[in-house]
């Protein structure tokens, strides 16, 4: 299995671990490792295709960070036998939130001008839940979205990771005081609960990443034994300066080669963290080992180099200002895919860099090292609640009142104009053709609302995600009624869901729909998240099961064009045929007819996007055929399929694009067509219902 978490997501959390004012100066070699941390990251970021793994910054941040607040904390119980718990999140509200307040003002900013405005009340809520710090488990949800998966990236979603600290340190320090009075300051039995919150957290890891990749790499549940790995090293800080030189210098130049190598062999297609996030984080384990024992042949002989301390110092704000300005800049100077080549990309890597030296020293240590804070924790805390409660006004101020789309006059209602037609084909291919030029005021469904519609379908959890090994039990329309239709497939296959409902309600079908992410209707095992889809055979098979035990008068079967065989054969068209006529067989044999629903012509990127941008010039974002077709093998191979097990082909290609012209519109009168770049949108779909009645009367209404 490998990884879903896009690039942009595995990002280098802030150094939030540095010491307060009054406490020693951090290590040099530290400073430094942060420095290669953020550099492997933002390299990444850039799209240096030698360090597809930087992402591991994160977890190298994440030991250093647990190390030092832990060492900062056991000093503190040291010299007092107590923590100040008041002094602690003063101490870091001072540490972070001027800057990532400002940061997140200027993002948000940013993303109202620049960025899609069918976009902004998401991007707002990122900033929102950033400023909360809770955007890892809303990132996680939204990557457990199958429809929200594709969506580009949020300018403000690399704050997770300081959302997974403060988490982190929510807990950490009560715990370990507790676990302080109760072992009486023994170190080895404060490690003990500790050390099993770990193994516990890091198994989490490993089972939740090959089950829900996105929640095994935003969740704070699955990431705090990195945390722990270094709270666990500062326990053992005192006997760890006594390591004698030969083994300590090996020790840290062994670390850094092991987050090196994983820097430069890990990549997208890394199932991350897992078990793979072991390499960077013992190797950041083992450096700062070997440098709590300081010999002139260590590892620290290259971190405390001058010039890496220097850009250690500057990882925070340079982690905050990279990524909204590698997001954003590219929409502001004209970029409609919204993406910097390489050298543009690490040009303004070097303006955050840039604007990380200016925030560090207008914003960062004024507020930081002021009088009126050092040593007046309360004064600290409102500080901190004030930036957070600005933040937080100012993300819901953005979602109150966002940008303006450009809008035309109203347009025909679609659903009403093919309802209230005798042929209802031919009036919608005369809409296609006069598709509007501007976007309508009218429009059935708001365009900042069009991807966040869901059917039923998916708000009951009907269809099941690509872990799931059986379908559910759901049922609509008339459960008494004896003539029962079943809806097949994959999320293309469920886009039609509005539409078959409002027919079985119209007709009095029992309707019952058995769909899965990225499920193919043909017995072809494919490749999805870079390994073998075997959970869809098993769902398939299980389905197959379910059909057969109902017995449906009719089986819509669909699904996307999208995704290649696991073993590829010489000849893709028998292939696929082979597989789709197996389906069909099966299908058949439950005394059903089958209809299959061939896959709609795709748009021409991201159609709610490009209609945001070019509100008023619709036809830029047209899609043409055949060029909108993702897959024309496909296609026949479901015709051949069809024609050899007496399946019925349906063909919505001219429901979508204009039958003479081969124009494929974003909005047909006042609906729009797609949702994202390859689904129906929920408003188009259920308008479609009255084309794909006819077929599905003749079948449901045979003997």
């Amino acid at each position: 299995m490998t990884s879903t978490m896009p690039t942009a997501a595995r990002t280098v959390p802030a150094a939030g671990g540095s010491a307060p004012p009054h406490s020693h100066p951090p290590r040099r070699d530290i400073q430094g490792l942060r420095a290669v941390a953020v550099a492997l990251v933002v390299l990444s970021h850039a799209g240096v295709s030698r360090v597809g793994g930087g992402y591991v910054g994160v977890d190298v941040f994440f030991v250093i960070s647990g190390f030092l607040i832990t060492s900062l904390l056991l000093r503190e119980l040291a010299t007092t036998g107590r923590v100040s718990l008041r002094s602690f999140y003063a101490r870091r509200a001072l540490r972070l939130l001027p800057a990532s307040s400002l940061v997140i003002a200027v993002t948000l900013g940013g993303a109202w001008l620049f960025l899609s405005k069918a976009r902004l009340a998401e991007y707002a809520g990122d900033a929102l839940a950033g400023a909360l710090y809770v955007v890892n488990f809303r990132l996680a949800a939204a990557g457990t979205d199958y429809l929200a998966q594709n969506s580009p990236p949020s300018p403000l979603q690399h704050v997770w990771s300081l959302a997974v600290e403060e988490q982190f340190y929510l807990v950490w320090p009560v715990l370990l005081l507790l676990t302080w009075r109760l072992a009486r300051g023994r170190h080895a039995l404060v490690a003990v609960p500790l050390a099993a919150l770990c193994v516990v957290s890091f198994a989490a890891g490993v089972l939740v990443t090959h089950t829900s990749a996105p929640w095994a790499y935003f969740s704070s549940l699955t990431r705090a034994w990195e945390l722990g790995a270094g709270a666990l090293l500062a326990l053992a800080a005192t006997r760890l300066r006594r390591l004698p030189a030969a083994l300590a210098a090996p020790l840290s130049w062994l670390g850094l080669a092991c987050v090196t190598l994983a820097a430069l062999s890990y990549d997208d297609e890394t199932p991350f963290p897992g078990h793979h996030a072991l390499l960077p984080v013992a190797g950041t384990v083992l450096v700062l080992a070997g440098g709590c024992a300081p010999t002139a042949y260590g590892a620290g002989r290259l971190l405390e180099r001058r010039p890496l301390v220097w850009l250690g110092g500057l990882s925070y704000g340079w982690y905050l200002w990279h990524w909204p300005l590698l997001v954003i800049a590219p929409a502001a100077l004209g970029r409609a895919d919204g993406t910097a080549e390489v050298p543009p990309a690490l040009a303004l890597s070097a303006v955050a860099l840039a604007l990380a030296w200016l925030t560090l020293r207008l914003v960062e240590n004024p507020v930081r090292f002021h009088h009126a804070f050092r040593g007046h924790p309360r004064r600290a805390l409102a500080l901190g609640a004030a930036l957070t409660a600005s933040a937080s006004a100012l993300s819901l101020t953005a979602t109150a009142v966002p940008p303006t789309i450009e809008v035309g006059g109203p347009a025909p209602a679609l659903a009403r104009a093919l309802s209230d037609t005798p042929d209802p084909r031919t009036r919608l291919a005369e809409l296609l053709a006069s598709s509007p030029g501007a976007l309508p005021s009218n429009l059935a469904t708001p365009l900042p609302r069009v991807k966040s519609s869901r059917s039923a379908l998916y708000r009951d959890g009907c269809h099941v995600d690509r872990a799931a090994t059986r379908p559910r039990s759901c049922v609509y329309g008339d459960r008494t009624s004896s003539r029962t239709v079943v809806l097949f497939g994959d999320s293309h296959a469920a886009q039609w869901f509005p539409a078959l409902r409002r027919l079985a309600d119209a007709r009095g079908w029992r309707l019952v729909p058995l769909t899965k992410a990225s499920c193919k209707v043909a017995d072809v095992t494919i490749v999805n998240l870079h390994k073998p889809y075997t959970a869809c055979d098993t769902w398939r098979s299980n389905a197959l099961e379910r059909i057969r035990a109902l017995r449906p008068a009719l089986v819509l079967a669909s699904s996307s064009d999208a995704g290649d065989p696991a073993r590829p054969a010489t000849d893709p068209l028998q292939q696929w045929t082979t597989g789709f006529a197996h389906t069909y067989r099966a299908l058949r044999g439950s005394g059903a007819r089958v209809a299959a629903l061939l896959d709609t012509p795709w748009p021409k990127g991201d159609p709610i996007d490009c209609a945001a941008r070019n509100s008023l010039q619709l036809h830029a974002c047209a899609h043409h055929l055949p060029e909108a077709t993702r897959d024309a093998t496909r296609g026949r191979a479901v015709r051949a399929a069809a024609s050899a097990t007496g399946a019925t082909v349906i063909d919505p290609t001219p429901w979508v694009c204009a039958p003479r012209t081969g124009v494929c519109p974003v909005v047909v009168a006042d609906t729009a067509v797609h949702r994202d770049d390859s689904h129906l949108s929920e408003a188009y779909a259920e308008a479609l219902a009255p084309l794909l009645a006819a077929p599905l009367d003749r079948l449901v209404g045979a003997p």
